[in-house]
């Protein structure tokens, strides 16, 4: 939890920013809910190394040099943080051609001059160079720079062991540093593991500048597949907060911070601390939601049912034994909204309100409340009842009687698992003989597929594509389904709801998408 000046000010901060803002984390009373990080970010580096080869600073923007700021900081009570680069040059805006030093093939120096400075956090990023300079002196540096050119889709190489480097070097420096790994999620770094290599790492591109409800939906989708991998000594960081930022309206920002706060993602605040608004200042100072953070347990929340164009439901278990849960409004507009116990596993429950602390009392089945367009509700739930999870007579994807149309075709994943591809655009797959039991009517489904349409901006469908699935020739019925990382990685137990089934064993479901690409599907199973 701390401080960051990017979002706010990008790579442009002054050393009296610098001060007002490690100020007022004291004076708004932040760093005593446990706000204790001052960190910065890009802009403050030198354009050049020392004659021995040491990080300098900019000694305009920093005329008191680094580590009298990092004294100031330190004498405040807070603890202090820089910024690096992983590459010949560091990040910035104005395209590539600031030269920022960056850390690359001076891990074991730097690491040893930000311990000298007090640094008690890093964060290195990996900056995708733009190799627009002319000075022939300078091609080397093009080779160098373009052999690490790592923000696309494809890196030409492992990325991990450039971060492995810095830790090891930070390692041998004895000063307990955290270490924040930035490479924007491009090669799964949950699974390397990261925990291995630093004390947190980024997921998702950057949430902004500027502000928006969209790129909360886009990270919001990216941390579905990766928050089992959250835990005491290294977390999925979701990006710094645009809390108190112009472009999302206060319940938007209240939904951000709630969210942000249950997936156990690092708590930043990144907005000009001298203009902050009370209604921004008591989402950020709110300690029921810091508890949920901070609890001891580390369990992130985890993604439990999307309904789509209506509300998301997830939740993790608390160290008391309790439940969060937190549900999201994706209307634009305020209503009423029903949360079904049974989503999170649960009949009854003893529930309170972590947004507003009030208490709600014993409830049975659901809970339904007005909430704001695109806001939260975030339910602590004790004393909780029990309910066995839905059983699926499951039908696979690349079965023979299945009918797949219009190019969509048969891949194979593993030798366990084929999917179905190609679904949309034209391709269309059905199941067909699915059984709709002894009644029919609405039956819930359980999708397992493959989706890694990963996207560092905003589209359509963010971080997710749209599947529509159409029982017995009906209504298409549109299902918004979150990434899964990779192509060959299944995304298991994605839960919809669908009418107009007929009793018996002759009903099909077809899955389509006249103007994109569905996901690759593996299964799907059909609630008794």
């Amino acid at each position: 939890m701390g401080w960051n000046p990017y979002n706010a000010f990008l790579c442009d901060t002054t050393e009296q920013q610098y001060h007002s803002a490690a100020q007022n984390l004291i004076s708004l009373g932040l760093s005593q809910v446990g706000y204790q990080y001052f960190n910065l970010d890009c802009g403050w580096q030198g354009k050049s190394r020392n004659s021995s080869g040491g990080f300098t600073w900019d000694t305009t923007k920093l005329p008191s040099g680094v580590p009298a700021l990092s004294s100031f900081v330190h004498g405040l009570g807070l603890k202090f943080g820089v910024y690096s680069d992983g590459g010949v040059f560091a990040c910035d805006f104005v395209g590539g051609t600031a030269h920022y030093i960056g850390s690359l093939g001076h891990e074991t120096s730097d690491a040893n001059s930000f311990a000298a400075w007090g640094a008690d956090y890093l964060k290195v990023i990996k900056f995708k160079a733009r190799l627009n300079w002319e000075s022939s002196e300078h091609s080397w540096l093009n080779d160098l720079v373009s052999s690490t050119d790592f923000v696309d889709f494809n890196p030409p190489i492992q990325i991990e062991p450039h971060y492995t480097t810095m830790r090891d070097a930070l390692a041998a420096t004895k000063r307990p540093i955290v270490f924040s790994i930035c490479e924007w999620g491009v090669q799964d770094p949950a699974r390397w593991p990261a925990s291995a290599v630093g004390h947190s790492w980024r997921i998702s591109n950057d949430i902004g500048p500027p502000a928006s409800w969209d790129n909360l939906f886009r990270i919001i989708n990216q941390v579905v597949p990766i928050t089992q991998f959250a835990g005491p000594g290294g977390w999925n960081d979701l990006d710094m907060l645009e809390v108190g930022n112009s472009g999302l309206t206060t319940a938007e920002q209240q939904t951000h911070f709630a969210f942000w706060a249950a997936a156990k993602s690092p708590l930043i605040i990144s907005t000009d601390l001298t203009k902050i608004s009370t209604a921004a200042l008591n989402i950020v100072k709110n300690t029921r939601i810091i508890a949920l953070n901070q609890d001891s347990l580390g369990k992130s929340i985890s993604f439990k049912r999307r309904y789509t164009n209506d509300h998301d439901v997830w939740a993790g278990p608390l160290s008391d034994g309790s439940t969060a849960a937190v549900i999201i409004n994706w209307q634009n507009q305020a209503r009423s909204l029903t949360f079904d116990l049974a989503d999170v596993g649960f009949s009854a429950a003893t529930a309170s309100n972590l947004v507003s602390g009030a208490s709600i009392g014993r409830l049975s089945g659901s809970y339904t409340t007005n909430v704001d367009a695109h806001g939260v509700l975030v339910l602590k739930l004790s004393g909780t009842t029990s309910i066995a999870p839905p059983s699926f007579t499951f039908y696979n994807a690349a079965a023979s009687g299945n009918t797949l149309a219009g190019g969509a075709s048969v891949r194979v994943v593993s030798s366990s698992v084929s999917v179905v591809g190609f679904v949309g655009n034209g391709g269309t797959l059905t199941f067909n003989n699915v059984d709709g039991g002894s009644t029919g009517g609405t039956k819930l489904l359980s999708v397992d597929y493959i989706n890694a349409d990963f996207v560092f901006g905003n589209t359509d469908c963010s971080n997710c594509r749209n599947a529509f699935f159409s029982v017995n020739g009906g209504s298409p019925v549109q299902v918004q389904m979150p990434i899964s990382v990779s192509w060959d990685i299944l995304l298991s137990g994605y839960l919809v709801s669908l009418s107009g089934f007929k009793a018996g064993k002759t009903n099909t479901i077809q899955i389509s998408n006249a103007n994109a690409f569905a996901p690759d599907f593996y299964r799907i199973g059909v609630a008794a």
